[in-house]
């Protein structure tokens, strides 16, 4: 895979890049954003959102007529609705042929455990075959199922990290499209951490199924602008283009405090987890508990010896977390479920909360766990954390990439920018 870090690009393939999303544009052309909404394409009222956003999967009056007569295989999942109705109920209602569902990490239905392996099936409510992708080989489907295909559509919900799965398997499917020359067609979705980019970089040596390209721990871009940047920055192997189609959100910019409708994941139950995940992911790469296994995933930690916390709680095997670290073990720790959203987001990637525990605990470099590197992407935090540096300190160390890589997204971005 080749990696570039240049903000400068190669402007042909750019140009070619825009042309599909272009043509999606020019295909609204007359409609202002609120007739669009209330239109009636497949009788669902588009865009029916407290937050005012309309999701390309909504946007049935645009991209329907581009499916009518193509085999469509659907990356898609639990996330993939309009107002309660999945977008394969939406195709297949309109005559649409969807020869497979390909499945990511917690599968089709989106209750496997994280890493779990999921296998294939057939989707009992329309007999569409499902095809899952997580822990495939190479994570990209087979030259053989692309054959069956025309066109691989995207609708799923991302939550806009770097070591949050979903764009790993776009990704691989990207480059599938490219070497079978097929077309991937996203049906884009609001990001909700997409009003902030922050972390370090990820270095080449911590690529890994949960960071698979050079992007910061949180890049602030939807799935559609992502895949128009791996198309323009050439990150597929061999300098490869997938023939790609974007079908935009509406009335959605990345000062939008955007809000989930479906939990994109079972440790992800609600918006405070969301926001919280850019900083207490990395207790994974610990001998901390971040509260799988609670009422609280991602909105809590602790450990048995972290007695000098008031807080308690006990990890148990539940759906979603069948074995969750420290099993049936009393953690003390700290709550953060009720802490403000604006106080997390002012906080963006928090750095305490991984010091805290480091220093309640006192045992030095046993703490870590090689999967913290994967997480962060970089070695320094680690060592920074050990030498007894603070947490802005060590934000302060990655601030360089977060400008480069802004300035890097900047042609790839499809709507108004954070301020």
């Amino acid at each position: 895979m080749k990696f570039s870090v240049t903000i400068g690009l190669r402007h042909l393939a750019l140009t070619a890049l825009l042309l599909p999303v272009m043509s999606l544009f020019c295909l609204s052309a007359g409609a202002s954003p609120h007739q669009l909404a209330g239109a009636r394409a497949d009788g669902v009222v588009a865009g029916a959102r407290a937050d005012g956003v309309v999701n390309g999967d909504a946007r049935t009056d645009v991209y329907l007529p581009q499916l009518q007569g193509r085999r469509v295989l659907l990356f898609s999942n639990k996330t993939g609705e309009v107002n309660g109705t999945h977008v394969l109920d939406i195709m297949l209602r309109h005559g649409v042929n969807v020869v497979g569902i390909l499945s990511p990490e917690h599968g089709f239905r989106g209750t496997a455990d994280a890493g779990e392996q999921v296998a294939s099936s057939i989707d009992a409510a329309t007999g569409v075959p499902i095809y899952s992708l997580y822990g495939a080989a190479h994570g990209r489907p087979a030259d053989s199922l692309m054959a069956k295909a025309d066109v691989v559509v995207t609708d799923i919900q991302d939550v806009g990290l770097r070591f949050y799965t979903y764009y790993v398997t776009m990704f691989h499917i990207m480059e599938a499209c490219a070497d079978n020359d097929k077309e991937m067609m996203v049906l884009d979705r609001g990001n909700p951490n997409g009003f902030y980019v922050d972390g370090p970089l990820l270095q080449d040596r911590y690529r890994s199924g949960v960071g698979s390209l050079p992007i910061p721990v949180v890049h602030g871009m939807t799935l559609g602008e992502l895949a128009r940047m791996i198309n323009g920055e050439h990150w597929l192997p061999s300098d490869k283009q997938c023939r790609l189609t974007v079908v935009p959100c509406l009335n959605y910019t990345h000062a939008t405090r955007y809000q989930v409708t479906v939990a994109p994941s079972p440790n992800l139950p609600n918006m405070k987890s969301i926001y919280l995940y850019p900083s207490i992911c990395l207790f994974e790469g610990t001998v901390v508990s971040l509260g799988r296994g609670t009422d609280k995933p991602f909105q809590i930690y602790g450990h048995p010896e972290m007695k000098d916390h008031r807080y308690t709680f006990t990890p148990r095997s539940v759906p979603g977390a069948k074995n969750p670290p420290l099993l049936n073990q009393q953690c003390f720790g700290v709550d953060l479920s009720q802490l403000p959203d604006s106080a997390i987001w002012a906080g963006k990637i928090n750095l305490s909360y991984v010091i805290d525990a480091y220093r309640s605990l006192n045992m030095g470099d046993k703490f870590f766990t090689p999967f913290f590197e994967k997480l962060i992407g970089v070695d320094f935090v680690r060592q920074m954390i050990e030498q007894g540096c603070s947490a802005e300190e060590i934000a302060a160390r990655w601030q360089h990439d977060v400008a480069q890589f802004k300035q890097q997204r900047k042609p790839y971005l499809l709507y108004p920018d954070e301020p």
